[in-house]
């Protein structure tokens, strides 16, 4: 912690039943020179990785899609959303995490990912950092049937689809998951397919 503008005064943990929420009170140095003391609320739940696997040849992306209970309870009616590959570090490096997430959610076993970058999901209440990966996958990768690991009661079902359905499907909203949006988003500006994003 770098900045001498910030002073954090005292940290509470307000829960620590599945990640942790800490309110942290800290005094803020205004433009002016004055300090203005804060209280504000973080949601520690580690870092994470995704990943958007595609394939040249056919033109298709592999996607998940599994229930998400937070969008159930803020306007998605069935709670189930379409997002790419993506899971919690766990002490691993990024590269390590993305690898066996792949494999456990996709039934992908992939060997070289390209990291793109890392940002932010949601800075004004949650600290995770996720790391935005690709890869190019083929039929000769798939080691079994994907679906999430069964002692975290994950229930996964995997997604291959055109990449000008996926663009579709992020168009008129049935994608709205925003790593997924990002990484789609990716694939178009970089031209790592060749599909017409405009059908």
């Amino acid at each position: 912690m770098e900045n001498e503008r910030v002073k954090i005064i005292s940290s509470e943990v307000l829960s620590d039943n599945w990640y942790v929420l800490k309110k942290f009170t800290f005094k803020y140095q205004l433009h002016d020179g004055s300090w203005q003391e804060q209280v504000r609320e973080a949601y520690d739940r580690g870092n994470g990785a995704t990943i958007l696997l595609y394939n040249k040849v056919k033109e298709t992306v592999i996607l998940t899609r599994q229930f998400r209970l937070p969008t159930f309870i803020n306007g998605n009616p069935t709670g189930m959303l379409v997002e790419a590959c993506a899971g919690l570090l766990d002490k691993e490096n990024p590269e390590e995490c993305i690898r066996r997430e792949t494999e456990e959610e996709t039934g992908y076993k992939i060997n070289d990912v390209k990291r793109v970058f890392e940002l932010y999901m949601s800075p004004g209440s949650v600290t995770e950092i996720l790391y935005f990966f690709v890869a190019e996958y083929s039929e000769e990768q798939k080691v079994n049937e994907g679906g999430g690991a069964e002692h975290e009661h994950e229930n996964i079902e995997v997604l291959e689809l055109p990449l000008k359905k996926a663009i579709s499907m992020m168009k008129n909203g049935e994608i709205r998951d925003a790593k997924t949006v990002i990484l789609l988003q990716y694939v178009m500006l970089h031209g790592l397919l060749k599909a017409d994003y405009n059908e």
